[in-house]
């Protein structure tokens, strides 16, 4: 049977109320920019993740845009999800908390994808992209913000394409909308090139993001993705990249503020055998989990920033999904946000010592090529220009920040570098070390060089950086 039309603002109220009330309010938004597209085609969810299904999202709806051509828009398929926001306000997947806050995470994604000739409907995999995005969500809790990256590290379309990561942005013609439970904005899913990705972690994404949107073929006015594009916005003009890229670094540093990884750390001022102090932050098959406290600091560090003298807060962290997933995180089912990080394991019993924050003499930090190959960007970007950036592990429940001597509010100071709360490890760094480990770690930059494992070390300061193979990180001890 045909669909009945959504409801928009001019719907009956008898025929609104069988919508739940957040479905309907983004609903409206949706009718207010097609009036003439009641009934889009959608990808739902068969089993709803509130019943126990696998996606977080229980629709995709999928529009015709037709564009602008006068001002360079092409015309397009327009995706946009419904489940990272509240849509029932029974507590069935977000917890309420008012009207005036977010609702939900706060947002839905959008995708706007450049429509083929003689294509007569949209593509479907767009949809299951936005599911891994939402799973990565609801997995970690880290929300995402305008400039935002995630790499993905496999084409968007599992085609042969170039465009094979992702930026955020807001949505040029969605505006935000009050609903019963909070408040929702729309993201919109930006596909890029790895060298634009690239230029996003060491500068910043709503700088690459301005520069794609002077580009028509690279997204033009509203960002939209083309697939077929093979040629990055640096060899579509070469004087970006010198320009306002090199320029913007060196001007700006990096507004990336940490990432996801797989990482792992090590206290190298402990004896191996001592079981009641543990060298490492996973023991065995059982994690040492943060207690509540010590997850939610973590948590909104990671979410703002530490305090900075007198900069502006800092964005959230940019997840970088797992690259061996190229569909995002996988699981049987994703916990939902309650199971992630407030589940009963990391309210229990937590020995004094893991509470308090402790001084360390030497540590071994570890982390896999890709997360290795962005230490130059933490030095450089980040530390010498008075910032911190941290690492937050997908595989377990630690974190390792580094922070430089302008940086206030953390634990780790000059005369105590190494310092650690729980499983949460922060390193100062001066700017004469940072110096010389950029010295050092130079062939980084140019990873395809070397074998793994590799190993740094600098005595003196007692610290040791091992760059590991991905399946190191995926075993039971990490």
């Amino acid at each position: 049977p045909t669909a009945p039309p959504a409801p928009g603002p001019t719907a009956p109220p008898a025929f609104a109320s069988l919508f739940p009330p957040g479905l309907h309010a983004i609903y409206g938004e949706c009718r207010r920019l097609y009036p003439d597209q009641p009934n889009p085609l959608q990808v739902t969810a068969i089993v709803k993740y509130w019943l126990g299904g696998p996606d977080p999202l229980d629709y995709v709806s999928m529009y015709r845009n037709m564009g602008s051509p006068s001002a360079n828009i092409p015309e397009h398929w327009h995706y946009i999800s419904f489940g990272l926001s509240d849509l029932y306000g029974d507590n069935r997947v977000h917890e309420f908390t008012g009207t005036d806050g977010p609702s939900g995470f706060g947002f839905e994604l959008t995708f706007r994808l450049k429509r083929e000739t003689g294509e007569s409907a949209p593509p479907t995999w767009p949809a299951e992209l936005m599911q891994g995005l939402a799973r990565y969500v609801f997995q970690s809790e880290n929300t995402f913000c305008s400039g935002d990256h995630v790499s993905w590290h496999s084409p968007l379309d599992n085609s042969e394409s170039r465009i094979q990561h992702m930026l955020l942005t807001e949505d040029p013609q969605m505006q935000p909308v009050q609903t019963p439970f909070g408040v929702v904005t729309f993201l919109q899913i930006v596909g890029v090139c790895t060298e634009e990705l690239h230029s996003a972690q060491q500068w910043n994404g709503q700088g690459i993001l301005e520069l794609l949107r002077t580009v028509p073929v690279a997204g033009g006015p509203w960002l939209i993705t083309d697939m077929r594009r093979g040629e990055t916005i640096f060899e579509i003009d070469p004087h970006l990249q010198q320009e306002r890229v090199d320029k913007g670094i060196e001007t700006d540093g990096s507004n990336l503020s940490g990432v996801s990884a797989k990482c792992a750390w090590d206290d190298l001022s402990r004896p191996p055998e001592d079981d009641e102090d543990s060298r490492s932050i996973c023991i065995g098959t059982q994690p040492r989990r943060l207690s509540g406290k010590d997850t939610e600091q973590i948590r909104e560090t990671l979410r703002r920033g530490l305090e900075i003298n007198s900069k502006p807060v800092l964005p959230p962290i940019n997840p970088q999904i797992n690259p061996q997933r190229p569909n995002g995180l996988t699981h049987d089912r994703t916990p939902s946000r309650k199971d992630s990080l407030e589940s009963d394991s990391s309210t229990t019993i937590i020995p004094h010592e893991l509470i308090r924050t402790r001084q360390l003499e030497s540590v071994h930090l570890k982390f896999n090529q890709e997360s290795g190959a962005l230490i130059p960007l933490c030095l450089r970007g980040r530390l010498l220009h008075g910032r911190h950036f941290t690492y937050k592990s997908i595989t377990g429940d630690m974190a390792i920040t580094f922070v430089s001597t302008g940086v206030e509010g953390a634990f780790a100071t000059e005369e105590h570098p190494y310092a650690a709360h729980g499983p949460w490890l922060q390193i100062l760094l001066t700017e004469e070390f940072v110096e010389k480990m950029l010295e050092d770690l130079e062939d980084l930059t140019s990873p395809e060089e070397f074998k793994l494992p590799k190993e740094y070390s600098w005595p003196e300061k007692k610290l040791k950086v091992s760059i590991l193979p991905d399946v190191v990180f995926d075993s039971p001890l990490h």
